[in-house]
Formats: structure tokens, sequence, C-alpha cells
């Protein structure tokens, strides 16, 4: 081993007293384009992350900006379902080629490599964020203005991979209105700050149920805490999401991009404001 010379900058070797930060994001395949990476991200699961995932990539869309969903959760991706995508993705010598949707959102998850979308993906923690890191440097993006990462819940092996990987320019979390959103939020929140990834906003799903009968909005999960837990980490609520049959069928059924709602307008706008591209 070298004597060290006390300057980070020059120096590969990694080492206790290191004080220079480096830079451990993986480069983007040379043949891709992706100008802004958003993670959306949970504390748990079960909170929605997928849907609310899908309906802004379809949003973004909509206000004509290229956007990509880029499925990090190995052991149980949906984004292929939610588009109505069965096909396998191909390749060629000089990387991946992501699957389309109808309305020309581009994807890479999993599913689109298994022989069959029910087989069950049995794979340890090293080769599972090895995965991720090859849906960023192997798969040819195309043009991409935002790319969305459908994050897996918790703070664990994968979740660390991307924040460590992939330059991501901000994160949104999503949660729900149960007592303990906000040691969950939390979490997710303050692993955001360690990797110094900023945080656009919350995301509350199954927010309140509005009675399609007499119109009265009732919150089955008792009163939301949202704003009080947005306020106390210095954020913003971007949208307050209900039960919403129609929006949930849409996902269930792969028809998402056909979903007619302005749920997500907010954090759409907040995206446009704080991640700015020109078209």
């Amino acid at each position: 081993m070298s004597e060290c010379t006390h300057d980070c900058s020059t120096c590969g070797q990694s080492c206790a007293e290191r004080t220079a930060p480096q830079d451990l994001h993986e480069k983007l395949n040379e043949m891709s384009s992706v100008k802004k990476v958003i993670a959306v991200v949970s504390g748990k699961g079960g909170v929605g992350k997928s849907l609310v995932t899908s309906a802004l990539a379809v949003e973004m869309n909509r206000r004509g900006y290229k956007t990509a969903v880029l499925d990090a959760d190995i052991t149980g991706p949906s984004i292929p379902k939610a588009f109505g995508v069965n096909s396998h993705a191909k390749g060629s010598e000089f990387g991946i080629l992501p699957e389309v949707t109808k309305t020309g959102v581009q994807l890479m998850s999993v599913n689109l490599l298994l022989e069959h979308t029910t087989d069950p993906v049995v794979w340890r923690g090293p080769v599972i964020s090895g995965t991720v890191k090859q849906f960023w440097t192997d798969v040819i993006w195309k043009d991409v203005d935002y790319m969305f990462v459908d994050m897996p819940p918790g703070t664990g092996d994968v979740p660390l991979t991307v924040f460590q990987s992939i330059p991501l320019d901000g994160i949104i979390v999503v949660a729900s209105p149960q007592e303990l959103v906000s040691m969950i939020v939390s979490k997710a929140v303050k692993m955001a700050e360690m990797m110094n990834v900023p945080i656009l906003g919350l995301v509350e799903n199954m927010s309140y149920f509005k009675c399609p009968d007499c119109g009265k909005e009732h919150k089955i999960f008792g009163d939301s805490h949202i704003d009080e837990i947005a306020e106390n980490f210095n954020t913003r609520v971007l949208a307050k999401v209900p039960f919403d049959a129609e929006l949930a069928k849409s996902v269930d059924t792969g028809t998402v991009e056909l979903f007619v709602g302005n749920w997500f307008e907010n954090a759409a706008n907040t995206i446009e404001d704080e991640l700015k591209i020109e078209k």
C-alpha cells in the first residue's frame, strides 16, 4: 500500500481518514440522455407508491415532456402492469432497449426480462442492487426529460444503491394518513438528507373517501397529519389523493395512461418549477 500523502483528491485508496467526498454515481449508457431523475419513495409498503410513480410519468408526458420509469422494485415490480405492457425488453450490442408505452413513456422493469411475469425474483441483495445499477448503465434511455424511479419501500440495500449510484435531482415521499406516518416519513426524509438529495414534497395517498351519493368526505384512516409533517420537515404537500375506484382500476387493468383526473397537477407544477427543462 502506498504511503498516504493526505491529499484525498489525488488518492485512489479508501481509508478511514479520507476527507474528500467520493462520487459513487454510475455512468449512464453513452447512448442515453436523461435530464432529470426523481425517485418516488416510501417508508413502508402498500401506500400506492407505484400508482403515484405511474400517474406522475403520465401527467408530465401529457405536458409534452419525454418521460420514463425505472422500476427499482425488483422483487415486487408492478410498473409494466400499470401501463399494460406485457412484451419483453430487447437488446443489442449497445445495450438494453426499454419498452415504450402507447403514449411514449419508456419503461424498464425486471418483469420485462422474466420469461413469465409471475416468476418470483429470488435473488440475494447484491444481485438485486446490481440489476438496479444495470437499469441505469446498460439501458439506452432516449432523450428523457424526466425519469421517475419507482423505489422499493424502506431504507435498505436497493434504496441505498439508488441514492448512491444514480444522480437524483429530487425525491417525492408517498405516505398514507395512518398514525405511524410521521415516523415512517421521517425515516425516508432523513435518508434523503443524509444522501444530500432534495425533497420535492410529500404525497398523501388514500387521504379520504368521497361518497358518490352524498358527496361527503370520509377519513377512513383518521384525520390527516400530512400538513404538520410537511411543516416539521420544511417541505410541502404536493397532493392529497383520495380513494378513487377509477384510478385504482386504471392501474390494475393497465390503462393508467387513459385515466382523467387532476390529483397530480400540483405535483407536476412543482416538478416543472423546481426542475426546469426547456421543451
